[in-house]
């Protein structure tokens, strides 16, 4: 709008002083030219320095936010927590690959206790149960014969219990007692649950039909099923594996030397697909070497909670030793990689912190142990280290929309 304004009134000019331009002085042209030259670029010129001037000023501003301290209010707010790093005795740690195995302590084998064939199945491999699940109901025929005489038995007690011991004589009422209990423990034995046996002689499951029906007796997955309806199972086959996989077991292979060098108890860090890190504990040491390695497992407890390990994985373990050796640690949460450079928060003042570029070495539980880059006395920002990397983050690319 400016432009074309000034154009109006150059042409105006001419007009008003020039009448024939082709036949003025070449001074006059001259002239013309250097006024229109001068109109159209003054303003472009004028907002060239006036945006060097904004750009100057955000810069200044940006420069000013980004030294400036954090107020007590701000450091609140961010979730900033300091600390003042000091030698800690840490615990020292050797590294053996693992095996995930059940734990055999927290596995059950699901089987009959009599002849029987498999009637139906409830549940399938890989399938997570609770405890009182049914499973798969059996049928059989020492079963059937056992059901009945329980219900036999039950009603003999029944009688002789109401008419009393001063009715009957004491041999006989210790006769109807002593048979009914044993009906009841053969049920039992034979594989009945208790409110399968309470609805047998409440009559609400029918007379002895010789059906039973295995229960998980805890929560757990299914990690085998091998048979089929109707086929006939003996006692003590395998129907279910159940696995309670809360918890599992990492066996690790180390030389005696190093196996000599861990306690029961002893913590286990375990890294198990290239990322995901669990801790443990070592429950047990053999004292005994494998014949083929020559090595000697070390058994190690793992919580499971999430179902992250699976049995026949391999993994990595850390176990630690009972030497020990003062090192410099902080959290893991107080690192950040800033500008390609894995950095820590130094505090300089009330509010003022700075990344301080950092070499770190091996982990220890949750925290990682610094080797350079700071010293023991620094105070460090331990929390809020991320939300410190989002704010210098977000300085920066203010300064680099002033440039």
């Amino acid at each position: 709008m400016n432009k074309a304004i000034r154009l109006n009134d150059i042409c105006t000019y001419v007009r008003t002083h020039v009448r024939n331009p082709l036949r003025s002085e070449p001074s006059t042209l001259a002239a013309l030219a250097l006024f229109a030259l001068m109109t159209l670029v003054a303003p472009t010129s004028f907002a060239a320095e006036h945006d060097d001037d904004h750009k100057e000023g955000q810069h200044e501003e940006a420069a000013h936010d980004e030294g400036k301290a954090l107020t007590t209010a701000e450091i609140k707010q961010l979730g900033i927590v300091t600390e003042t790093l000091r030698a800690e005795r840490l615990s020292d740690e050797i590294r053996a690959p693992g095996e995930v195995k059940s734990n055999a302590y927290a596995t059950t084998l699901i089987s009959p206790r009599i002849p029987a064939l498999v009637q139906k199945r409830h549940a399938k491999l890989g399938d997570a149960v609770k405890a009182g699940q049914p499973l798969v109901t059996l049928t059989s025929i020492e079963l059937a014969e056992a059901q009945g005489a329980l219900l036999v038995a039950d009603r003999e007690w029944q009688r002789v219990k109401a008419l009393g011991s001063e009715a009957v004589s004491g041999r006989r009422y210790l006769e109807a007692q002593v048979a009914r209990d044993q009906a009841l423990a053969k049920g039992r034995a034979f594989g009945m649950h208790e409110n399968a046996i309470d609805a047998l002689l409440a009559g609400k499951s029918g007379h002895a039909n010789g059906e039973l029906t295995l229960l998980a007796p805890h929560a757990g997955r299914l990690t085998s099923d091998d048979f089929l309806i109707g086929e006939r199972a003996e006692p003590g086959r395998t129907l279910f594996t159940l696995v309670n996989e809360a918890q599992v077991w990492i066996v690790a292979q180390l030389p005696p030397s190093s196996a000599e060098r861990i306690a029961v108890g002893a913590s286990v860090r375990v890294v198990a697909h290239d990322k995901i890190e669990l801790l443990g504990k070592v429950i047990q040491l053999s004292h005994r070497a494998e014949e083929g390695t020559r090595t000697m497992p070390v058994r190690i407890e793992v919580r499971n909670d999430k179902d992250q390990l699976h049995p026949g994985e391999f993994a990595e373990v850390w176990i630690a030793t009972q030497g020990s050796s003062e090192q410099l640690a902080v959290p893991k949460e107080a690192l950040v990689q800033l500008g390609g450079q894995m950095v820590l928060f130094k505090a300089n003042g009330p509010g003022d912190f700075d990344a301080v570029p950092v070499k770190t070495g091996a982990g220890r539980g949750d925290r990682v142990i610094l080797e350079n880059g700071v010293k023991a006395g620094d105070v460090v920002v331990v929390k809020g280290a991320y939300a410190l990397k989002a704010r210098q983050l977000k300085s920066q690319m203010g300064e680099g929309d002033a440039d």
